[in-house]
């Protein structure tokens, strides 16, 4: 018997709005960890390899979550999923303001990670309540204004870390996104849920892959110390490997997977998922390391800057990254996602050969790290979509949930290599890595990012109009 559902209410700006200031909330919550790194260290004790186990902490929970948030919105309705995963998002960003240690403040980051999954549940609700041209439309506003919260955070973290305290800097966006919730519980209709396919969440496959993901992240983490815990090393990458083989065997016999590892077989998607891996490590070295070098002190090779200068010269690359999105959709129907793959890869590549070269002033630092960004959106933009177009309609999801994840494997990836530079660079009794350290990071992630060319050539050509 087949149930028809009534038609969907439709909703008003305000309930847009909401949306809208939610998204802001989100994104300011998100973008407090990077400029404000260095003043952690120092407050909290950590070595640069914790640091970069913290500024990635909040990625592996959102790789994991996504997919499965996007499945029980479709299931259960949007605005139901949304509220109770904001609540998880609240609960988090409470933790990270209150925490005494790195340990908490870890656990804090990992809650706040379900915030990833808010902008695929507000695409959801918008599509159901608006027209399809209004949809669109309010989309963009939606996703235009996650990324201005984002800049929001990366400019007021420092001030309010250093004016009040750097538990603030987690409260005052928490307080936020609890009110723009609380907003769109009232003003949001609840909508309908979605027809079920009939398969589960794959939780044995989500399990597997969070044991993954978490112990690779610990086994870059201590691998400075890997001549003093050689053992706990060793046991480590024998975990990580059971994760491993045990995620993949699973996927492979479930009947509705996560993330289908046969998927990789195929060429467009192995090739898009070794350059998004190759790029984003390249990315997240420069968003590592330009802040820590920022924040040298002045005495030896660095610039002493405050978390407040550190987030002003890291806005240029905010922006940059906001307007690669469009550009790099724009570049992939008139030119194809080849060509600008390519493209951004060279201009990441040049860029980051230049850092290791010349960071003698801040300027040096703005340009590279704003070239990086604009690179890195371009490419991820366009591969985006060539993995979108290779496959059938209904494979999409499976195929763009494998990027994703690989994306966060390679910012994860590039974040602890530098951490664990900086950290073996660093003489006993010391805070300040030798500058090497640094020349070294910019080194290797350009080169590696060069030979991703070799993959480049063999790409089609892509979508193009």
């Amino acid at each position: 018997m087949t149930m028809t559902l009534a038609p969907p209410v439709r909703i008003g700006r305000a309930a847009v709005v909401a949306l809208g200031m939610l998204a802001v909330a989100t994104g300011a919550l998100e973008s407090v960890v990077t400029p404000t790194l260095p003043l952690l260290q120092r407050e909290l004790h950590m070595s640069p390899a914790e640091g970069a186990l913290l500024s990635i902490a909040l990625l592996i929970t959102g790789a994991v979550i996504t997919p499965v948030a996007g499945r029980l919105g479709d299931r259960y309705g949007g605005k139901r999923v949304l509220v109770r995963l904001m609540g998880v998002v609240s609960a988090g960003g409470l933790v990270s303001a209150l925490a005494p240690n790195l340990p908490v403040l870890l656990l804090g980051q990992v809650l706040q990670g379900a915030m990833v999954g808010a902008l695929p549940l507000s695409f959801i609700l918008v599509r159901t309540h608006l027209p399809e041209g209004d949809a669109k439309v309010a989309i963009g506003v939606v996703s235009g204004l996650f990324v201005g919260g984002g800049m929001a955070g990366t400019l007021s973290a420092g001030p309010v870390a250093e004016t009040l305290s750097r538990h603030w800097m987690f409260a005052l966006p928490t307080f936020a996104v609890v009110g723009a919730t609380v907003l769109v519980n009232r003003l949001m209709p609840t909508d309908p849920p979605g027809r079920s396919d009939g398969a589960g969440i794959d939780w044995p496959g989500l399990l597997l892959l969070s044991g993954a993901l978490v112990t690779l992240m610990l086994t870059l983490a201590l691998a400075p110390d890997a001549g003093s815990r050689p053992l706990v090393l060793g046991a480590l990458i024998v975990i990580l490997a059971a994760f491993v083989s045990g995620w993949t065997a699973v996927e492979r016999r479930v009947a509705a997977p996560m993330i289908d590892p046969r998927m990789l077989a195929r060429p467009a998607i192995w090739k898009a998922c070794v350059l998004t891996f190759v790029i984003c490590v390249g990315t997240s070295v420069a968003v590592y390391l330009v802040p820590q070098l920022l924040a040298v002190p002045t005495g030896t090779y660095g610039f002493g800057a405050s978390a407040t200068e550190i987030g002003f010269f890291l806005l240029p690359g905010a922006v940059a990254a906001s307007l690669a999105g469009p550009i790099g959709g724009i570049g992939a129907r008139r030119l194809g996602s080849r060509a600008v793959v390519t493209a951004g890869i060279v201009l990441m590549a040049v860029a980051l050969i230049a850092l290791s070269a010349v960071h003698s002033e801040v300027w040096h630092l703005v340009i590279g790290k704003t070239l990086i960004a604009l690179a890195s959106g371009l490419c991820v933009t366009a591969l985006v979509t060539s993995t979108a177009t290779s496959v059938d309609q209904g494979d999409t999801g499976i195929a763009t949930s494998l990027v994703l994840v690989t994306r966060v494997v390679g910012y994860a990836v590039g974040a602890q290599f530098a951490g664990a530079l900086l950290t073996a660079a660093t003489p006993a009794g010391s805070d300040v890595p030798a500058e090497s350290a640094f020349v070294t990071g910019f080194v290797i992630a350009g080169a590696v990012t060069v030979l991703s060319l070799l993959v480049t050539r063999t790409m089609g050509k892509g979508v193009k109009e």
